[in-house]
């Protein structure tokens, strides 16, 4: 562990390094993705160099979830910044013509684009570089905003499936009431990942790994004992999901 560690340390001080910048700034939102990111940004920089941006909204933090928060931002970050966008949110739908209250995936995804917004506004301010929280499982699945919560400018966990952050938090001296939290990508009130998706993550993360060593789906589905809709499923999502893992693609006018 000591050795991931200080590769993905390496990583992050050689990106901040070229960029020129000052440090990081990471949205913390109590759950493990962005407490790892932040511990692993703390222990390359130093707490001193580590921005907090807690934002919670009305319709979908719970107290627990903002403590949570402020402890990970109170151990890993040097300055912490506590926004409630809900009047922002709000203003913004009113000036919609055809917001609909309760449409959660478009109504989630605005927030996610809002929170990306006050990222990238601190980060330009303070000359930062903005570090994204996504882990492998979401990445590859696709799970995950675009413009959003995707938007940043690296990865520290981008190449740890979500199954594997446990062990990765307790090394880092994350609070073990995070780790063993059910994740949620805090879209929209009681929202949890594995409920939407349809499986806990250990299940999750053995068919991303199956299908991305090109294990058939319907062979997945008879060694794990689910049904095949359920594994074509996840399967659809890593192939539908591409367009968000890369750059808009340019219409070449000359071969």
């Amino acid at each position: 562990m000591n050795e991931v560690v200080e590769k993905i340390c390496s990583f992050i001080i050689k990106k901040v390094e070229r960029s020129d910048g000052d440090g990081v700034i990471v949205g913390v939102s109590g759950g493990i993705d962005s407490a790892v990111t932040a511990a692993l940004c703390s222990r390359a920089l130093g707490k001193d160099r580590v921005y907090a941006l807690i934002l919670p909204e009305n319709e979908t933090i719970k107290e627990s979830t903002l403590k949570d928060a402020r402890e990970v931002a109170g151990m890993f970050a040097g300055t912490v910044r506590e926004i409630d966008f809900s009047p922002a949110y709000r203003a913004l739908a009113k000036s919609i013509p055809d917001f609909v209250e309760g449409a959660q995936i478009p109504n989630g995804n605005l927030k996610a684009r809002l929170r990306m917004c006050l990222l990238y506004y601190y980060a330009n301010k303070f000359g930062l570089l903005v570090a994204g929280t996504g882990d492998k499982s979401e990445i590859t699945l696709g799970y995950f905003t675009k413009y959003g919560d995707g938007g940043c400018d690296f990865l520290p966990i981008g190449d740890f499936y979500k199954t594997e952050l446990k062990g990765l938090g307790r090394f880092l001296g994350v609070p073990a009431s995070i780790l063993e939290k059910k994740p949620s990508p805090g879209l929209w009130a009681g929202h949890t990942a594995e409920e939407e998706l349809g499986f806990d993550y250990p299940k999750i993360d053995e068919m991303l790994k199956a299908f991305s060593a090109g294990e058939k789906v319907d062979a997945v589905a008879s060694r794990m004992g689910i049904k095949i809709d359920a594994a074509k499923k996840i399967k659809m999502m890593m192939e539908s999901s591409g367009h968000k893992r890369a750059m808009p693609e340019i219409c070449r006018l000359k071969p």
